[in-house]
């Protein structure tokens, strides 16, 4: 419902104003609206995500990605994302080492989305850079919550059950690998 008229509300202020205004809200709405899913995924899955943005910034599969992103696709930050994402991959699959995991990701995977986020929208206001990383930060928070809470739910039900664990995971990873990459 906000957003439809979020968005009427800007194209009448660009035919209002002209082309030069069209940059001045445009730019920020294509960050964020690129942001939004970036942090979702990122509570999932960190590592995933950025080994999918730097992949897909470093293979030239997307067209003008925002400046902040551009670090993302060195060879160095993909291989360590793929490493840990590796790790991760592996951890995941032994529900104790899981939950621990969750647990310490709790705090990794906010930050990160946060400072994706700063690193994206820094070079405007830097309310609007600190606001963006409060946002980014909460959503991955949220969607880490949620991933974590029902990964205990499922070990905990079913510890010595893997099957579904791990077509749980799999369904997860590709759905980061999609969302990441629509991002």
């Amino acid at each position: 419902v906000g957003q439809p008229v979020l968005y009427f509300w800007v194209i009448s202020l660009e035919n209002l104003a002209g082309y030069g205004f069209k940059g001045l809200i445009m730019e920020p709405l294509r960050l964020l609206a690129t942001l939004r899913p970036l942090a979702l995924t990122s509570g999932i899955n960190l590592y995933a995500t950025i080994l999918i943005v730097g992949l897909s910034i470093r293979l030239n599969w997307v067209s003008n990605p925002p400046a902040g992103l551009e670090p993302l696709g060195s060879w160095v930050v993909i291989v360590v994302a793929a490493v840990f994402y590796l790790v991760q991959f592996l951890a995941d699959k032994i529900p104790v080492v899981d939950n621990v995991w969750d647990m310490i990701h709790t705090f990794i995977r906010p930050l990160g989305a946060g400072l994706v986020a700063f690193a994206v929208v820094v070079q405007m206001d830097p309310i609007v850079a600190v606001l963006a990383a409060l946002v980014a930060g909460g959503l991955a928070l949220v969607s880490h919550s949620g991933k974590a809470g029902s990964r205990m739910v499922i070990n905990v039900s079913s510890p010595m059950e893997n099957i579904t664990n791990i077509i749980l995971r799999v369904v997860e990873d590709l759905g980061v690998g999609v969302l990441a990459f629509g991002a």
